[in-house]
């Protein structure tokens, strides 16, 4: 992994966000360029934006990273969902989830 990937990484998820970089500039407090800096090679945020940017992005740093998650903001959402359910619910999902798979695989 190389600053590359970071830069790659946070467009893929900003995208799946679905905000533009000057949004997400202004949001996170920046000014407007600030993650076109980022995007572009310009620059590269310290380990507390790094942080912070995760955060707006809905994901952990380790999700970041993560490239066999394509979504992980909606995973990570999902997964918050499912901690409060019941064994009974929990094991609907995961037939639902199955027969879904099967069917469309």
């Amino acid at each position: 992994m190389d600053e590359n990937f970071i830069r790659q990484r946070m467009t893929e998820l900003r995208l799946k966000k679905g905000v533009s970089e000057y949004k997400m500039s202004t949001d996170m407090g920046k000014s407007k360029g600030y993650i076109q800096s980022i995007s572009s090679g310009r620059s590269m945020p310290s380990i507390s934006e790094f942080l912070y940017m995760c955060e707006y992005l809905g994901v952990t740093p380790g999700e970041f990273f993560d490239t066999d998650m394509s979504n992980p903001a909606l995973l990570h959402q999902a997964a918050e969902i499912m901690k409060t359910m019941n064994d009974a619910d929990l094991k609907a999902v995961i037939a639902l989830l199955s027969r879904f798979k099967s069917e469309h695989s």
